[in-house]
């Protein structure tokens, strides 16, 4: 027994030092990619579905060489007609990137395992010393990147952006071979983990890029405005805090040059090695928010690189029971929203289809989304940006995780740090949510408190929060939010399905909420399942009638809840795809909670919920 548990807690450190060293490599993700030099390498891939792993393992279920011509991350092509190749890529097995694979070919809908992507280009070489680094928006779930037969790297996370750098000598001029091998395979100990109930898109779901940055480069850069302190008025010369990363210590004193040219600002820093902080005042800025969502030019530069991006300034504060955007108490009027276009069954990937989801929304009268229950597509965050949409976003803890196990908390917090790294300048990012529906146990409080501590760390500028249960009070009429996760989270924020999950909409008449704590209290999830097109009384389940009344009760005991409510996000904006979900009349694998139909259609609980929110934008005009 004493071997057996001092080599479990051997194998468990092996695992932490490893996935600490992956975490590490995490620091290298560049921003602001739009940016950057790049060349663009979406488009057709060939593909070999590889179900057996036979081009990554040998018949002894170990890890080919990495010079073994019958691993796939070789183009297969033999080099004379003797020679023996199994595999080969042809564009009669093409597949478009970005996109996730199950909606592209009918024999991929459920696929779950490994599918190898290649694409060969050409690059031109420039004349000055440069780095090349290989970006991916996304892939779900692990990626093995391989270019030119030489491994750059491995990635799990299904949501997150990932770069790995380029070896000096590695590219050619012609005909570069880049394979990845995705798996979109669950497992117990991953992030999300077996259990969800949304479709597990596999493939390349985002962009790729070949990114090309001068040897000595701004990898990152934050500026923000700085929380205010104990209540204190942002003023008109709002203090901005941040910093600015490089790739290395540079080699001989710079000068990092901070400009807003509409502001007329311009200040420079010395680099103080590879992480410089920045501190100053910004006179005469407008202040960002929905109804004005202003958004400068700031363009930051050394003697060696320049890269810009356009950023507002706001400040949001969990004040007591207040929630403050630039020190006014403001309502969420929300929605979830899944990063799927229903009206295709796949993944939402495109420009097109930020706008199509972001437009449903403030038709609606959303002033802001929670992107549930993963990373959206950076297309989106951008986009709220423009629009004045706020957004809370979230990664995949969800339900069961393996609370007690270590190596499943880094990979949380690794796509933590990848999901706040990427959006950090966002504006309308208000909220950074570290799960969604965990069961209430020491151990699991005790691994969201970690991620809460390491999300501040990483920013502290916004407000951190998960979407907790409820456990309903039997026979009371009062029901207590008091998770204790709820006191290290700034926002208070629960899922409750009265009348669908459990009794009949009319519940929420005698229903009654609060929470132990002084904090800001939101329904983060609300809503019933409803196939548009059948039309029943409003006692039949599945119907728009019963849908359309379980809002109605929901609307009328928001009206009665606690001075500390502050908004709300209702589930969900439209059908989505689930496995889940397997009634043959009414979801035939669709959740059927959606405002929205698969089809983009209204159902009768839209407007319901729109009159509700047009109310409550009416008083907000009127305070």
């Amino acid at each position: 027994m004493y071997l057996r548990n001092n080599m479990r807690n051997f194998i468990s450190l092996c695992c932490l030092l490893f996935i600490a060293g992956k975490v590490a490599a995490q620091d290298s993700l560049i921003t602001n990619i739009q940016s950057r030099k790049s060349l663009d390498l979406n488009g057709k891939w060939q593909y070999i579905v590889d179900p057996y792993e036979t081009g990554f393992y040998d018949y002894r279920y170990k890890e080919l060489n990495e010079k073994n011509g019958d691993a796939y991350w070789n183009s297969g092509i033999p080099a004379n007609k003797s020679e023996k190749k199994e595999h080969g890529y042809i564009d009669k097995y093409s597949i478009d990137v970005p996109g996730d694979w199950n909606h592209q070919k009918p024999e991929f809908t459920y696929y779950e395992g490994t599918i190898w992507y290649k694409k060969s280009f050409d690059y031109a070489k420039p004349a000055n010393e440069c780095k090349q680094y290989i970006y991916f928006g996304a892939v779900n779930y692990r990626a093995d990147v391989y270019l030119n037969g030489k491994k750059l790297g491995m990635h799990k996370g299904g949501f997150t952006p990932f770069n790995f750098e380029v070896p000096a000598g590695l590219l050619k001029d012609k005909d570069n071979l880049l394979v990845v091998k995705v798996d979109n395979k669950r497992y117990a100990d991953e992030v999300p983990t077996l259990n969800t109930d949304w479709w597990n898109y596999g493939g390349i779901t985002r962009d790729v890029k070949l990114v090309e940055v001068p040897a000595t480069y701004i990898r990152d850069f934050v500026i923000q405005l700085k929380k205010p302190v104990n209540g204190q008025a942002i003023g008109k010369q709002p203090e901005v805090s941040g910093w600015v990363k490089l790739n290395d210590i540079p080699a001989s004193a710079q000068n990092i040059t901070v400009q807003i040219p509409e502001l007329k600002f311009s200040k420079q820093f010395a680099a103080t090695g590879a992480l410089t902080q920045l501190s100053f005042k910004l006179p005469k800025v407008q202040l960002w928010s929905p109804e004005t969502p202003k958004l400068y030019k700031v363009i930051v530069s050394t003697s060696s690189d320049k890269t810009e991006d356009k950023i507002g300034f706001r400040t949001i504060e969990a004040r007591g029971p207040q929630l403050l955007l630039n020190g006014k108490p403001v309502f969420l009027r929300g929605i979830c929203i899944h990063g799927e276009i229903p009206q295709e069954v796949r993944r939402a990937y495109s420009q097109q289809d930020a706008e199509q989801l972001l437009n449903q929304a403030h038709e609606l009268g959303c002033n802001m989304v929670r992107l549930a229950h993963y990373p959206h597509d950076e297309k989106i965050t951008r986009l709220a940006d423009s629009l004045g949409i706020m957004v809370w976003s979230e990664i995949p803890v969800y339900w069961t995780i393996d609370f007690g196990n270590a190596p499943v908390l880094e990979k949380a917090k690794a796509q933590l740090n990848e999901m706040i790294t990427r959006d950090h300048n966002r504006a309308s990012i208000i909220i950074w949510s570290v799960g969604n529906e965990t069961p209430v146990s020491p151990t699991r409080t005790n691994f969201m408190h970690n991620l809460i501590i390491r999300a501040k760390q990483l920013d502290d500028t916004r407000l951190v929060s998960a979407a907790l249960e409820v456990n309903y009070s039997s026979g009371k009429d009062v029901n207590v939010v008091d998770d204790p996760l709820g006191e290290f989270v700034d926002l208070v924020a629960f899922n409750e399905y009265l009348g669908w999950y459990g009794g009949s909409p009319d519940k929420c008449r005698t229903t009654n909420w609060s929470t132990p704590y002084n904090k800001p209290l939101f329904i983060s999830e609300t809503g019933a399942e409803a196939k548009t097109g059948f039309h029943a009384d409003s006692l039949t389940r599945f119907s728009e009638e019963y849908q359309e009344w379980y809002f109605k009760e929901q609307v009328a005991m928001f009206k009665r809840m606690p001075a500390n409510f502050v908004g709300l996000s209702p589930w969900v904006m439209a059908d989505f795809r689930s496995p889940k979900r397997n009634n043959p009349l009414y979801q035939e694998g669709w959740n059927r909670k959606g405002l929205y139909d698969d089809k983009g259609n209204k159902k009768k609980a839209f407007y319901i919920l729109q009159n509700y929110y047009k109310q409550k934008s009416a008083e907000a005009l009127n305070r």
